[in-house]
């Protein structure tokens, strides 16, 4: 009788074991190897070709989390500005902004998914208690029952393991979306404070301007009162001026916004904005060098193409998960069993019950599932290396774009500064005839007007160099120690 119970028990036991794990499908993705050779400059298709053939057997760098966050962005870049205070706005932002601590926090939950994973390749045991009653056959008998059972996946063919390997690439992925973060806030917060800046510059010389547009208003009211001037000169003088009053009302407007954007870039509430400091816009200058031109190994330190690398390595790991799913399944197994009316006697050689085993089970029939799978993964492959080539190509673009903005603008500023020397002479000699009476003070108001204009002009377009500057940064990855004939800033 005892002995019969212990049967059912134990059948009971393991049917509650063994029939989830016969069910339920493994989705955990697989792992492969990686690729690291997509031609920077030029993508025959016969590289490419041999490019995928290449990608699920070459070994990839590891890339493990930074602890010294402050080296994702290259602080001693940001000094070339002078300013210990936009230096400051950087470390804050390292410090307290939000999607950075994101960033970090989705690192160390892929961190978990790796760990969960690398259990698939363990063995597993498991114990309980089960006490029962059960009438057999006209008699029943309560008993006490614990069960230790132990099951262990052989990985012959290495299908778990590459389903580690392949979560580890999305956590090395993560990595690299972590230090691409930390560099664009930083390229946020840089030209968000250099623009604050500018609008400083630009509200400075707009209320000049107004003060102007408003004296020359007040003497054609005069000039216009002793006949001296049309209405219709008046009228547009007028509109000038207040037109002048809009323009200041929405730079005004546009600074605090930006002061905003700043405060919740560095993690601050925006209503402390009053207290956000920067540098006279006249003291802002870079000192740093930017390249003519940089080497092609510039685009593959980048985090985006490093992180395209990542995940057409995990799809080739996918890839040979799914086709290794369709070889046979080997399972180790074993059980120690106390079973016992009483509890006290529980313990016993003579109430145990023991033994180990193995299984093979090879898929027969699927419905086409399995080969399905396989060709997605696949097909998931061949979309992750066209986006590695995307990628690499796109990294190029915004390099080069980032370098032909920076020499073009810098050519633009150097003739705007002509012609700010052009206008400043020509409103010298304008003073000169004012104080000889040649001209009137209406005439040398709107010469000044006039270059005050220009001033605007140059000032934007040199604060706008400096933005550029801040691109070129982000295009190569804070990496700016990897550069060719470099000039000065």
């Amino acid at each position: 009788m005892k002995r019969f119970l212990s049967f059912l028990i134990i059948a009971s036991f393991a049917l509650s074991y063994t029939v989830p794990v016969l069910a339920i499908e493994d989705t955990i993705m697989g792992s492969a190897d990686k690729s690291t050779g997509i031609v920077v400059t030029d993508q025959k298709a016969e590289k490419t070709k041999k490019q995928k053939k290449k990608a699920t057997k070459k070994k990839s760098a590891k890339v493990v989390p930074q602890k010294n966050k402050y080296e994702y962005v290259n602080l001693e870049w940001w000094k070339g500005f002078n300013d210990e205070i936009l230096s400051g706005y950087i470390v804050r932002a390292i410090e307290n902004n939000k999607d950075l601590k994101m960033a970090t926090l989705t690192i160390d939950e892929y961190y978990q998914n790796v760990k969960a994973q690398r259990a698939n390749e363990l063995p597993s045991i498991q114990a309980g208690f089960m006490p029962g009653y059960a009438k057999v056959f006209g008699s029943s008998a309560g008993a006490f029952a614990l069960p230790i059972i132990a099951n262990y996946e052989l990985d012959l063919f290495g299908k778990n393991h590459n389903k580690t390997d392949s979560i580890k690439k999305l956590w090395e992925a993560s990595i690299l979306d972590e230090r691409a973060a930390y560099i664009s806030i930083a390229s946020a917060v840089g030209s968000t404070y250099i623009d604050i800046v500018k609008h400083d510059a630009l509200i400075d010389l707009q209320e000049d301007i107004v003060d102007l547009r408003k004296e020359i208003f007040e003497i054609m009211s005069i000039s216009n009162a002793e006949g001296l001037i049309s209405t219709s000169d008046l009228v547009k003088a007028n509109q000038s001026y207040i037109s002048g009053v809009t323009d200041l009302t929405d730079l005004k407007k546009e600074r605090t916004k930006l002061l905003h954007q700043l405060a919740v870039l560095v993690g601050d509430s925006p209503n402390n904005i009053e207290e956000y400091k920067r540098i006279d816009y006249n003291s802002l200058s870079f000192s740093g060098v930017i390249p003519e031109y940089v080497s092609s190994d510039i685009v593959l330190q980048r985090p985006d193409y490093l992180k395209a690398e990542k995940l057409l390595e995990k799809a080739g790991l996918d890839v040979r998960a799914a086709r290794k799913e369709l070889f046979p399944t080997i399972n180790l197994g074993g059980m120690l069993f106390f079973n016992s009316k009483y509890l006290e006697s529980l313990f016993t050689t003579s109430n145990m019950l023991w033994g180990f085993g193995g299984g093979l089970m090879q898929p027969l029939f699927m419905g086409g599932r399995l080969m399905a799978n396989l060709k997605a993964q696949k097909i998931a492959y061949e979309r992750n290396l066209k986006n590695y080539e995307k990628v690499n190509l796109t990294s190029m673009q915004e390099v080069n774009d980032a370098l032909v903005t920076v020499n073009m603008d810098r050519e633009k500023l150097a003739k705007q500064k002509e012609i700010q020397a052009l206008e400043k002479e020509d409103f010298a000699i304008s003073q000169v005839k004012f104080k000889e009476g040649v001209i009137a003070k209406l005439d040398l108001n709107q010469m000044e007007e006039n270059l005050l204009s220009v001033n605007k002009t140059v000032y934007e377009t040199e604060f706008d160099c400096m933005v550029n500057y801040i691109s070129y940064y982000k295009a190569v990855a804070a990496r700016t120690d990897i550069a060719q004939n470099s000039v000065q800033g």
